[in-house]
């Protein structure tokens, strides 16, 4: 049970599900140096920006920095506050065991696409670029009945490994750790989709000091080795 002092003392944040896992190893690693209690709450992407946007009382968001972005414009997130933590690429995933399809190149992914029974993607920022993707090599309204996108905060892989998706696409670190799928590879380079993931303080904070010391953290080298195990780069 949590008593009223640590609670006055912990930080408290808000994520998407694609830095859970990074985040929540850089969390230990930061109250081992600093003594800091900090509580994330990941949820899917869509939802912490709303959350935040209604004035729920975190001290911190980490979202795409797009996202982190509008939450400063609109005056959630405190102004000049943006740190850049990881950038993340999308891979693409089967089910265990499933062979599977040729992704090495842009026309080879896109085969791949037209012949799967199925594409899974998530409501972020990947799915979108997906979308906008299979426009560009006009199959958006062949595939179109074939979409199946993940309710926000659902994994991407949890649909490709009970079979209500073929081929799945999301951040490698959402996909990298889960059982019952296969991680093919990264989305060729020639269309990889790069997400920059960034914290900012919030406006609702009464620890903004503090947090900004965590957010510091975050952004570090130190923290650089974690990053590359969890499937991200240092932004």
């Amino acid at each position: 049970m949590v008593d009223d002092q640590t609670m006055s003392k912990q930080l408290t944040g808000i994520s998407s599900m694609a830095t859970r896992a990074v985040l929540a190893e850089l969390v230990q690693k930061y109250e081992r140096q600093a003594g800091q209690p900090v509580v994330i709450k990941s949820v899917g992407g869509v939802d912490a920006a709303r959350r935040v946007e209604s004035g729920e009382p975190f001290d911190f968001v980490v979202l795409a920095a797009d996202a982190i972005d509008r939450l400063e414009a609109a005056g959630r997130v405190v102004s000049g506050s943006r740190v850049d933590i990881a950038r993340s690429g999308v891979a693409i995933a089967v089910a265990a065991g499933a062979p599977p399809p040729d992704i090495g190149t842009e026309a080879a992914l896109r085969d791949a696409v037209l012949a799967a029974r199925n594409v899974g993607y998530s409501t972020g920022p990947s799915g979108s670029h997906l979308s906008r993707l299979f426009e560009r090599w006009g199959i958006a309204d062949v595939v179109a009945p074939r979409i199946v996108q993940a309710p926000p905060g659902v994994p991407v892989g949890a649909l490709i490994a009970r079979g209500d998706v073929e081929l799945g696409f999301q951040q490698l670190s959402e996909l990298m750790h889960l059982p019952g799928i296969d991680v093919v590879g990264p989305v060729p380079a020639e269309v990889q989709i790069v997400t920059v993931f960034s914290a900012g303080i919030c406006q609702a904070s009464g620890k903004k000091e503090v947090a900004m010391a965590f957010l510091s953290f975050l952004a570090s080298s130190q923290c650089d080795a974690a990053k590359l195990g969890q499937g991200m780069e240092p932004a």
